[in-house]
């Protein structure tokens, strides 16, 4: 019992540093990536489809994304759902090619930037200290029942612990890194 909430607690915690990565590599960094546009929904033939699912996103150079739309009819609507995005990103139709350039950042934009990022971080903190509190009130409801003793709630609080810990310190170390990379020129 005290291992499947500990294997819970160690899924549920992956989990949100996943989302902490995802999260992450949506904000740009003055480098072009395909990621960048992967949440962009495309308005096509009247869905909400994922970007990547109408085109093909590719590196042309370290500023520029190009776009090959597998439906030629939907380059218009591709162009709208980018300049939609709020990404301060204008798309530019060259024949079939639909080409991004992504601007330089600016020292005022990385530092906004930087805010952000570190929002992400302290939000997938919280959820790590929140997974940590469900997994502990659960070991107190094992004890309150009388399936585990004092003993084990007390060995199974203390991995939790280890783990919260774990995945804190890898957070932080996502964060350091995407700082860097953001300030970078």
């Amino acid at each position: 019992m005290v291992e499947d909430i500990i294997n819970d607690t160690k899924s549920r915690m992956h989990k949100s540093l996943e989302s902490l990565k995802t999260e992450m590599a949506k904000i740009r960094t003055g480098r072009a990536h395909p990621s960048l546009l992967e949440h962009i929904k495309v308005s096509y033939y009247g869905s909400d489809t994922p970007l990547n699912q109408v085109a093909n996103v590719n590196v042309v150079d370290a500023r520029t994304l190009g776009i090959n739309a597998y439906d030629k009819s939907s380059i218009p609507d591709i162009e709208k759902a980018i300049m939609n995005a709020d990404l301060g990103l204008n798309p530019v139709t060259a024949g079939e090619v639909i080409r991004v350039p992504l601007p330089p950042l600016t020292e005022e934009r990385r530092k906004d930037l930087i805010k952000v990022v570190r929002a992400e971080a302290e939000k997938a903190r919280v959820a790590i200290r929140n997974i940590r509190r469900d997994a502990n009130s659960s070991c107190k409801e094992l004890v309150k029942e009388k399936m585990i003793t004092e003993d084990d709630e007390r060995r199974a609080e203390d991995q939790i612990q280890k783990l919260t810990d774990e995945n804190v310190a890898l957070v932080d170390k996502n964060l350091e890194q995407k700082e860097a990379e953001m300030m970078e020129i």
